[in-house]
């Protein structure tokens, strides 16, 4: 995923926790924002694993979240995966996100 669509800081991070709306299921939680900009973070606890499993949960979500890119709504979306997520394929990771960003109206129009 590039770059350009990226969320870094902190402070924004905490603004979608704080201001955003959120739907969850067993691997992760999506959080959103409405914004002029599509911006993504990837969040993954120490308490899923260690640096080689959290890293390599975070390829596989923006892996599975550049595949959506083109047909989702902007805004600033915070993705934070649980434990179950160390477990997961990718098929299941990805198809989760589908899920939840499904349900939670992300889509644009053309999609839904």
């Amino acid at each position: 995923m590039e770059q350009q669509y990226r969320l870094r800081k902190n402070g924004q991070f905490r603004y979608v926790y704080k201001k955003g709306k959120g739907v969850a299921c067993r691997e992760m939680a999506v959080g959103y924002v409405r914004a002029p900009k599509l911006l993504v973070g990837f969040a993954v606890s120490k308490k899923v694993g260690n640096a080689v499993t959290r890293n390599r949960i975070k390829r596989r979500l923006r892996e599975a979240f550049r595949a959506e890119l083109p047909s989702l709504k902007r805004g600033l979306y915070v993705i934070t995966a649980r434990e179950a997520a160390a477990f997961a394929d990718f098929a299941r990771l990805s198809s989760s996100m589908r899920y939840l960003l499904r349900k939670q109206g992300l889509y644009k129009e053309e999609k839904q």
